[in-house]
Order: C-alpha cells, then sequence, then structure tokens
C-alpha cells in the first residue's frame, strides 16, 4: 500500500510525545526502565560490558561523538520543535509527483571521520565479502524509453496526481536499476516482544525477494538484501502508543516510530550505505492481516527523518504475515515485501476500494497474496527492465503488424507495444505466457489494457481489457482474481475501443509463444 503523504500546514504540530531519556553509552531509558547496552564491536576480539567500545566499534563512537556535537543534544524529547530542532528534514516539493507526494533527497555524509573504518553487514542476497559501497550516480529512477521513435508513447504525469503512471518517473524515488542495497531492520514492542530469532523473520522474505526482482528485471536490478543488526530492535513506546493503523498519516505516529528506529539502530548502521529500508515488524503487532493489512510505503518523503546525512526517504513497513491458510505462506507469504519495494521504485497500487478487479492478478501491485506473478510490461518500461528495441510505439494513423516474443522471457525480442491514444493515456499490449514470476497463468496469450496518468493510485490508473466478459475466468487458486484471469486475447480475438479509433487484432501464434498482432489506428 502506497501512502498518502499528510502535508502540515505552517505551524501545525503533532501532539506531545511521551518524554524519554536515551544516551547512547550504559543509557537509562524510562520507557523500558533498564539500563539500555552499549554499543557492541561487529567483529575482532570480545568486547567486556562497560570497559568502552570494542576495536570494530570504534566507528560507531565516532559517529556517536560527531552526532553529539553537530547536533543539539539527544536529552529528553519533549516537543515537535525540538524533534525539528535536532534532526535535519527538508520540506521539499511535490513537483509533477502530485501535491500530497514529498520528494526526497540525499545529503552529504555527515561523519567523514569515520568512514575509513569498515562495518561488517549480514548479506541475504550475496555470500562472501561485504558489499562494496552503492553507487550514487545512478540515484534516481531510471530514464524508460529514450529513443526518439518512442517520444509519443512516453506520456507524461499530470499534476496534483499521486504516484502517477506517467514516464519518466519523477526524482525522490530509489532507482530501479544496477545495484540496490536494502536495509533490513527487525523491530518489536515492550506489548509485542519478538517471536523466535529475528533472522528468522528476515528469512521469511529473503532471498525469495531478491530472487523476485533479479527475475522481473531480467537480471537489471541486483537487488541486496542485508542485515547488520541480527536481533530485534526494541521500541521504547508500546505498539498501541505509536497509533498505527491501516491508513495511518506519517504524522505524528510513524515519525515517532522511525526516529525511534533510527535511534536503536544508528549505533551499527551507517544510514548511508543504502538506497531504501525495509521495516520487518513483529508479526504479533497490530492485528491479523486476515482482519486488516497494515503493511505500507512512505516513500520520496522528505519529511522523513534523517540519520547519517540521508533522508529515510524510501520506507517500507511490514507487519503482520499474509497467511490466507491454504498452506502456500513458505511459498508466496513474502510477495508483500516486492509489492511495497515496488512503491519506492515509484510504481502506484493498481487495486482499488473494490480489490484488484481492474488489473486482477496481472501485476503485484495488483494482487500480492497467493500465487506468485509479475510486473506488467508498462512498469517494466517505467523501471527501465525493457530496453529501446523490445518496445515498439504506434503512434501514427494507418495499420502495423509487431511480432511479439513472452514477457517472462530473458531474450532481447520485442515485447511490448504502447497505443497512445492521448498526452495522458495509450493502451498497451504484451503477451503473457505461465513462465517466470507468472505461475497462475491460465490463459496464456496477449493481454491489452489502458493506462492513465492522470488518475491516482488505488483509483484504478490501469484496466485491463477482458476478453471474456462474465466468463468467470478459467483460475482456481485462493487470492487470484478468477474473472480476469482469461483475459488475455487469442489469435482469431480482436479488441476495439471505436471512440479512440484504435483496434488490436491477433493474428497467430509461434510454438515458442510469440504472438504477431497488427494495429489499426483511424
Amino acid at each position: 500500500m502506497a501512502h498518502h503523504q499528510h502535508r502540515r500546514a505552517p505551524g501545525d504540530r503533532p501532539a506531545r510525545r511521551p518524554p524519554g531519556i536515551r544516551r547512547f553509552l550504559g543509557a537509562w531509558d524510562p520507557h523500558r526502565g533498564i539500563p539500555g547496552p552499549e554499543p557492541k564491536g561487529l567483529g575482532g576480539p570480545p568486547h567486556i560490558p562497560g570497559s568502552g567500545p570494542g576495536p570494530m566499534g570504534i566507528r560507531r563512537v565516532l559517529r556517536v561523538r560527531a552526532r553529539q556535537l553537530l547536533r543539539t543534544p539527544r536529552t529528553v524529547r519533549t516537543t515537535w520543535a525540538a524533534t525539528a530542532a535536532r534532526t535535519p528534514w527538508s520540506t521539499g516539493s511535490a513537483g509533477s509527483a502530485g501535491s500530497a507526494w514529498i520528494r526526497g533527497a540525499r545529503r552529504n555524509r555527515v561523519l567523514g571521520a569515520a568512514a575509513g573504518l569498515a562495518a561488517v553487514a549480514v548479506v541475504c542476497a550475496s555470500a562472501g565479502t561485504a558489499p562494496a559501497p552503492a553507487d550514487r550516480t545512478a540515484a534516481g529512477p531510471s530514464a524508460a524509453g529514450l529513443a526518439p521513435s518512442l517520444a509519443p508513447c512516453r506520456i507524461a504525469g499530470a499534476g496534483g496526481i499521486q504516484m502517477s503512471e506517467g514516464l519518466p518517473t519523477p526524482s525522490g524515488y530509489t532507482r530501479s536499476k544496477g545495484r540496490v542495497r536494502a536495509l533490513n531492520l527487525m523491530i518489536d514492542f515492550p506489548d509485542a516482544p519478538g517471536v523466535g530469532p529475528a533472522l528468522g523473520r528476515l528469512a521469511e522474505f529473503f532471498p525469495q525477494t531478491a530472487k523476485w526482482f533479479a527475475t522481473s528485471s531480467y537480471g537489471r536490478l541486483d537487488y541486496h538484501a542485508e542485515a547488520p543488526v541480527k536481533d530485534w530492535l526494541r521500541m521504547p513506546m508500546t505498539f498501541e502508543a505509536y497509533g498505527i493503523d491501516r491508513g495511518a498519516p506519517f504524522e505524528p505516529g510513524y515519525r515517532w516510530l522511525l526516529q525511534d528506529i533510527v535511534d536503536a539502530a544508528d549505533p551499527e548502521v551507517d544510514f548511508d550505505d543504502y538506497d531504501l529500508v525495509n521495516v520487518l515488524v513483529t508479526p504479533n503487532a497490530g492485528p491479523s492481516a486476515l482482519d486488516t493489512v497494515l503493511s505500507v510505503t512512505f516513500s520520496d518523503n522528505a519529511e522523513a527523518p534523517a540519520a547519517d546525512g540521508v533522508t529515510l526517504a524510501n520506507t517500507s513497513f511490514i507487519y503482520s504475515r499474509q497467511d490466507d491458510g491454504s498452506g502456500s505462506y513458505s511459498r508466496t507469504g513474502y510477495r508483500v515485501l516486492p509489492h511495497e519495494n515496488g512503491h519506492v521504485f515509484g510504481l502506484p497500487d493498481l487495486y482499488t476500494a473494490h480489490g484488484g478487479g481492474a488489473v486482477g492478478h496481472w501485476d503485484i501491485m495488483s494482487e500480492d497474496w497467493g500465487a506468485n506473478n509479475d510486473l506488467l510490461g508498462w512498469h517494466k518500461w517505467k523501471l527501465g527492465w525493457l530496453t529501446d528495441g523490445q518496445i515498439a510505439c504506434a503512434a501514427d494513423k494507418g495499420v502495423t503488424e509487431h511480432r511479439l516474443a513472452p514477457l517472462a522471457g530473458r531474450d532481447r525480442r520485442p515485447k511490448f507495444v504502447f497505443v497512445p491514444v492521448s498526452a495522458r493515456s495509450g493502451y498497451a499490449v504484451e503477451v503473457r505466457t505461465r513462465a517466470g514470476n507468472d505461475e497462475a497463468v491460465c490463459k496464456p496469450g496477449v493481454l491489452i489494457y489502458k493506462v492513465e496518468t492522470d488518475v491516482d493510485t488505488g483509483r484504478g490508473p490501469i484496466v485491463v481489457s477482458d476478453s471474456s466478459v462474465d466468463s468467470g475466468g478459467c483460475a482456481r487458486l485462493p487470492n487470484v482474481n478468477a474473472e480476469l484471469s482469461d483475459a488475455p486475447y487469442e489469435p482469431g480475438e480482436t479488441f476495439t475501443d471505436r471512440e479512440a479509433g484504435v483496434t488490436v487484432r491477433v493474428l497467430d501464434e509461434d510454438a515458442d509463444g510469440t504472438h504477431r498482432v497488427r494495429i489499426i489506428r483511424r
């Protein structure tokens, strides 16, 4: 679920949060009533509590001490003004992303003194040595389709739209190509202590999530999941005290929670090393996902707290397990995370208030429960995973024919045609088969759908055309939209939008699943 970011009016301050005193070394925390732990080294000789940091803990102490010099001391958290005074965050600008979405900006690293000391991380997506620093020169969304012939099909977003489907994706989101480092933090609460080891919670999502992105992106997104903190991070307040509920705004509860996460993890984490943050909440905090799904992402959010000189603008929160009781959770329960991470890459929700009836199971941004599924070709173009040579733009009047290979294949053949019908809308044409991440496809064929860049997230910016209206579909799987499961068009079938003057006719199919389509524009 992407979140609608509430913009504060000048002078509008959140309610006072309960006071707390936290110091970095040997802290007393009134929310817990016990002495807090000292920072521990990540390696080297054993560290004796009370004797100062171990050799590998020096880096953290340098960072801590530098912050104490550079910021207003973290003594008593009382008012919003005190929080704002010690933490540098920007109000940002919504720009083309819409008035309710705040764009983040990376800031320079604060602590150069500690930059030369390496830290050891638990790396889930790869093994061996610790990964090299992320390539900051590639930050931001990838440009989609730069060839001049594709210009008429790069329909732009509209002002005031939340998470528009327009091209290109605005800056402020996480880049979607190359190496992306994801920080994973497992948290619990005094009233909801973590069940089992924290790394067990991590294993519910990795390496499956990294593999999902590798498959969907044809290897163009190298997703590295890392967990430098291997234990549960205990929050200072109860889960209830944060006021977390479905649809809860960022202010004030999520700001408090995210700031407390930063405070707890900061001695062991250099946030500037990462491109996005996954907060894996103990699943016993809050209601069951069968009752209400709390998982949410705050993306492109420049008003988030800062740590190590960067704003945590792209953060996903994962709560109770999406377990429908069908026995498939061990295989499919991780899929809420690729959905939420889709938002940090700039993708909107495709489900609506009426569920997944607009797109069905054809995109994980529509349905992330149940059997595995992939992204639509439009989203793969938007994320930079399809090359210019794999995309055709049918912008001119007349008749054109196209041979389209299945979208799931890792080959470099043409896979996608777009037919613009206005400056803000058009039809996408692609071939879907039971391959790659698509394991629930019961009727392979040519999928046709309309994209509208002036429709908000969660309001139906994409609508799939059903070749067999009211058929009941062919899928009989839990949490898979049945009606649209047989939506693809087969050879001999035709889609027509008379008002737009567009006809798409499926001519034939090769043995390897390649389809030949004819597009007529009047």
